[in-house]
Parts: structure tokens; C-alpha cells; sequence
């Protein structure tokens, strides 16, 4: 049993020390896996800031093509060339929006003129002057247009000190 004594302790020490080790290695594990999530997570949002800036860049020339689309005859070549903007957008995940009879959303349109309609309840679009664009959730342009819908709130002049103030119910007016 004398032979047991160092033995004993010796053993205990190699099973502190492995355990120390396990635990060691356990969180070296843990950060290396965080960091690679962090990493995929940063590629991902470097990726889509890129494909909106680029997405922004060709904005003019969505536009462009648009405007050849309401004035021109749709020749073959100006098909393929729409159909061809159309298919690579999407597959990135832009999405354009904007129709005559939606719902006026300020955070989705800019409204440039207010048309007063007795008989409405609600702001609509009746105009499409410029479709927005989505990239998945994100706005890249909101859509310009016209809205049809009742009047607007009447303002108070001396609503304070400072004078005028404008009233965030008041949506008809266009982002600034």
C-alpha cells in the first residue's frame, strides 16, 4: 500500500491535467467555431452590401429601359436585353414595386403630388412615375408617385414657439 500512496496522487494529477486539457481544448473549440460563424456572417453582409451597391449603380439604367419599353416598339433586341436585366435581377433577389391601386406606404414611396378624392378613405397610389426596388427585405429606391386619397389634415401656424411644424400623420408629403 506504500507503493499506492504516490501512485495515487500521480494518478489524480494526470486526471486534473486532463481534465484541464479537455476543458482547454473544449473552449478553443467553442471560439474557433464562433469565429467561423462570425466570419460567414460578415461574408454574407460584405456580399449583399456589394450586390446593392452595384444593384444602385444600374438603377439609371432600369430607368433607361423602361422609358425605351413605354415609347419605343419592343424590337427583338430590346426584348432580350429586358428579359436579361429581368432574369439576372431576380436571381440576385431584386424585386422592383410599385402599382397603380396600392396602398401609399411613406416608407416605400415618395409621394410627389396628392390628388384630393372626396371618396376616398385612404391614400393610394394613382400614378407610377419611377418603380422601387427591393433587394430581398432591404429598400434600395423607393417607388416615386402619385397619391389619390382624402385631404390632407388642416395645420396650425402656431402649433409652437418656433412656428410651423410638420405633423408626422401628414404622409402625402414627400420624403425629404
Amino acid at each position: 500500500m506504500t507503493g499506492s500512496g504516490p501512485r495515487s496522487t500521480e494518478l489524480e494529477q494526470l486526471r486534473r491535467l486532463v481534465e484541464e486539457r479537455t476543458a482547454d481544448l473544449q473552449r478553443v473549440k467553442a471560439e474557433y467555431d464562433n469565429y467561423r460563424k462570425r466570419v460567414r456572417r460578415d461574408r454574407l453582409a460584405v456580399r449583399e452590401i456589394a450586390v446593392a451597391n452595384v444593384v444602385r449603380a444600374l438603377l439609371p439604367v432600369l430607368d433607361a429601359v423602361d422609358r425605351a419599353l413605354a415609347h419605343e416598339p419592343l424590337t427583338p433586341g430590346l426584348k432580350d436585353i429586358t428579359d436579361s436585366l429581368q432574369e439576372q435581377l431576380g436571381s440576385l433577389g431584386v424585386t422592383s414595386f410599385g402599382e397603380v391601386g396600392d396602398p401609399f406606404d411613406p416608407d416605400c414611396h415618395d409621394a410627389l403630388a396628392h390628388h384630393v378624392s372626396p371618396d376616398r378613405d385612404r391614400l393610394v397610389c394613382s400614378a407610377v412615375l419611377r418603380p422601387g426596388y427591393r433587394l430581398g427585405e432591404h429598400l434600395l429606391r423607393p417607388a416615386t408617385v402619385e397619391v389619390t386619397g382624402p385631404a390632407p389634415p388642416a395645420r396650425n401656424p402656431l402649433t409652437t414657439a418656433g412656428g410651423p411644424q410638420r405633423h408626422r400623420s401628414c404622409s402625402w408629403h414627400p420624403r425629404g
